[in-house]
């Protein structure tokens, strides 16, 4: 059997009722997203999640808890990912620390701006997940096993 699952993370980081969010080249449009991606070979769902937003974002964070566990099957590909869903508070910015490649910028929003960028949002799993942030879905971070040591 060929068929993997991608194991991606994301990351509800929240200040004073603004969202951090990355707008984002995907097939030639712009959209909005959570800071989010892959996770590498070797690196914990934390580290991923750390790492993702910092370098989506230049934004440092500490990852507090987690929001939720899913799979979304996108539309446009059909490729199944396996989405981790953190909250984080932001640390420290660098400014001057370039962003990945596809991110155009970082933009703090509010709830309300959000939903009125609902059309551009990359997947109904960005509201979803600041909803439940919002609704009190906070898990501890020790709910996440990590074998790899073992």
């Amino acid at each position: 059997m060929d068929w993997h699952a991608h194991v991606t993370v994301a990351t509800v980081v929240e200040d004073a009722g603004r969202f951090l969010l990355v707008e984002e080249e995907k097939q030639g449009r712009l959209v909005l997203n959570q800071p989010a991606g892959h996770l590498e070979p070797g690196e914990s769902l934390i580290e991923a999640a750390r790492r993702e937003t910092l370098e989506e974002t230049a934004w440092q964070v500490e990852i507090l808890g987690v929001i939720g566990i899913g799979l979304y099957v996108a539309p446009a590909n059909g490729v199944t990912y396996y989405r981790t869903a953190f909250h984080a508070r932001p640390l420290a910015h660098q400014p001057e620390r370039a962003l990945d490649a596809d991110i155009t910028r970082a933009v703090w929003l509010t709830l309300d701006e959000i939903r009125a960028e609902q059309a551009r949002l990359r997947s109904p799993l960005v509201l979803d997940a600041i909803e439940k942030y919002l609704d009190g879905h906070r898990y501890p971070l020790s709910m996440i096993v990590d074998m790899r040591g073992f």
